[in-house]
């Protein structure tokens, strides 16, 4: 494929600011909550399990598998979203890239890798291993 397909660039506000900063320094994080211990995506100032304000932002393995996902070949240039779920247990939605997508199926091991959005924000995206 010659084209690259554009991502729109993130809009960090002050719940996810810190988030942003981390995928600009390589690294993928996910909400985890301090009064229940339980990891969600998307990170978040209140935890979506006990709605508890006691969160923070935890670095993830950045592995794991595919869920769900749709291949858009009728797009201008083709891409594939996916439900992804990590390894610490939250699904994930986002996109496959720099693979076949007539070779990707559900269960297959994937890991994160950081595409650059329009303004050069990296954004957290998955490859197979």
């Amino acid at each position: 494929m010659s084209e690259t397909r554009t991502i729109a660039s993130p809009e960090p506000n002050p719940e996810t600011a810190a988030f942003w900063q981390a995928t600009s320094n390589g690294r993928l994080m996910l909400g985890s909550c301090k009064s229940c211990s339980k990891p969600h995506w998307y990170p978040r100032a209140i935890c979506p399990h006990c709605f508890s304000d006691q969160t923070e932002l935890t670095e993830a393995s950045g592995t794991g598998e595919i869920y769900s996902f749709s291949v858009m070949k009728r797009a201008k240039i083709p891409y594939a979203i996916a439900y992804v779920t990590l390894d610490e247990g939250p699904k994930m939605m986002t996109n496959i890239v720099d693979t076949d997508y007539d070779a990707i199926t559900i269960g297959q091991k994937v890991k994160v890798v950081f595409k650059a959005s329009e303004n050069g924000t990296p954004v957290p995206m998955f490859t197979p291993i």
